[in-house]
């Protein structure tokens, strides 16, 4: 069987598209399908082409036996619509174009969306190595962008919109990262195929027995008493991240509970200057981190914070952000009503809930949390137990194999 995964984001990039993609890719291999990734020039989330890529229309490697192509893409670090439009169109036409250069016949073509647009390519190479389309929606664009108000223009949401229910309609399989959107295409689109391929984590790599506490906190001048409450990630717009920043003004007078962020995104300069404005001696920004170091971090906090804006669209939402912090045994303060909220803190009871953009709701639950540890750690080992039985990338990878089989 051979696989060609068809996307913008991977690695060396860091990032939640990247990790999944990445993870999926390996343990298909070790099954026996025949791996081939088409992939951009990594540039995320600097928007920077990485060094030993500048300048180059293609590029070949092999990751961990993965034959891995890259073609060129337009960057900027403007944050227009109309830079972001060149972005991906860049990439739309650079992979097609390498991709029928250089590529042979395929079984299956997995597509990553978003960006939507990366669907153009996706239809023409299925069409040219005749392999039947599978279409991965980790973000139900162009729905969200529009609610997020990120994009207006009515042409351009027309037109994404039909290119969205043509690939549909053209996919053999519409794959889909949570629950809620499988839900959400059968309910517009009832004849066409889902399967939900959530995300998940490697238990073997985020392991708490394996990392030892502290390096990370004294690297980082925060002493050993302080608790420490983290929110790593994209910082968008999505997330509604200035809740963290109102309740951080509850703690003033509590000099040991601290609020770290660590990431990048369109989002960070305003969330500095609304710290400014707050005078938020207890709120640190760090930037991004490489995978490779992510474990020693979560090791050494207390909780993680994952919010999400109050929108309707995010009642099928699952950040992906969650596992890692349960795999370390981390509790989570979820931000994130529906689907996220069911299986994390309903089911596996592995962290406290606050209403999405509630402030005063956010400090209520670090407050519970805080004052009882015994609760904390049973939370955190909770969580681990939970995404072992529920998450585990190997169990996933072996299920879509057996779906790719039946197809």
């Amino acid at each position: 069987m051979k696989l060609l995964i068809l996307t913008q984001y991977f690695p060396p990039e860091v990032g939640a598209p990247q990790n999944r993609l990445f993870e999926l890719a390996v343990r298909l291999q070790k099954l026996g399908v025949d791996i081939t990734v088409l992939t951009a020039m990594p540039n995320y989330p600097q928007m920077e082409i990485y060094q030993g890529y500048k300048d180059k229309k293609y590029s070949y490697e092999v990751m961990e036996g993965l034959k891995v192509h890259r073609s060129s893409i337009y960057v900027s670090k403007s944050k227009s619509i109309i830079n972001r439009l060149r972005n991906y169109f860049s990439f739309v036409i650079s992979s097609a174009r390498v991709g029928n250069a250089k590529l042979g016949n395929f079984d299956f073509l997995l597509c990553e969306s978003p960006p939507l647009f990366l669907g153009y390519s996706a239809m023409r190479l299925a069409r040219q190595k005749k392999a039947k389309l599978i279409f991965n929606v980790s973000d139900l664009w162009p729905e969200s962008a529009e609610k997020l108000g990120v994009v207006n223009n009515k042409t351009l949401l027309k037109l994404a919109y039909n290119l969205e229910e043509k690939l549909y309609k053209r996919s053999c399989l519409v794959t889909g990262q949570t629950q809620g959107i499988c839900h959400n295409i059968n309910e517009r689109f009832p004849s066409v195929k889902t399967y939900w391929l959530p995300n998940g984590v490697d238990l073997s790599y985020y392991n708490p027995a394996k990392i030892e506490a502290g390096s990370w906190r004294e690297k980082n001048n925060f002493a050993k008493e302080d608790v420490l409450l983290l929110y790593a990630g994209i910082i968008g717009i999505a997330q509604g991240l200035e809740v963290i920043l109102h309740s951080a003004k509850s703690f003033i007078d509590k000099p040991t509970v601290k609020f770290v962020f660590i990431g990048s995104g369109p989002e960070k300069d305003k969330l500095l200057q609304l710290k400014a404005e707050l005078k938020l001696s207890n709120v640190f920004f760090l930037d991004a981190i490489s995978k490779k170091e992510m474990p020693s971090v979560l090791k050494s906090i207390n909780a993680a914070i994952i919010p999400l804006r109050k929108l309707d669209l995010f009642l099928g939402a699952i950040p992906s952000k969650i596992f890692e912090n349960l795999a370390m045994e981390v509790p989570v303060l979820l931000g994130v009503n529906g689907e996220a909220r069911q299986l994390f803190i309903d089911k596996g009871n592995a962290g406290l809930y606050f209403e999405p953009e509630n402030s005063e709701s956010l400090t209520a639950a670090i407050i519970k949390l805080t004052d009882d540890k015994e609760v904390a750690l049973q939370l955190g080992r909770n969580g681990r137990h939970f995404v072992n039985e529920f998450f585990n990338r190997e169990n996933i990878a072996q299920n879509f194999f057996e779906k790719l089989n039946t197809l």
